[in-house]
């Protein structure tokens, strides 16, 4: 639960970035960036079921 907290933290500071300093385009890198991020750990989280059914 803290690790959700230190994340949501660090995705309030991004967000505060990139509106005081007008850099609009860190957002979608910081969106794609997440999504590469949950792929990854939802791949590995299926890869031992996968493994079973062979």
């Amino acid at each position: 639960m803290v690790f959700l907290k230190h994340i949501i933290l660090l995705l309030k500071d991004f967000f505060q970035f990139a509106k005081q300093k007008k850099s609009w385009w860190i957002i979608p890198l910081v969106v794609i960036f997440l999504g590469i991020a949950l792929l990854i750990v939802a791949g590995q989280a299926s890869a031992p079921f996968i493994y079973t059914l062979f």
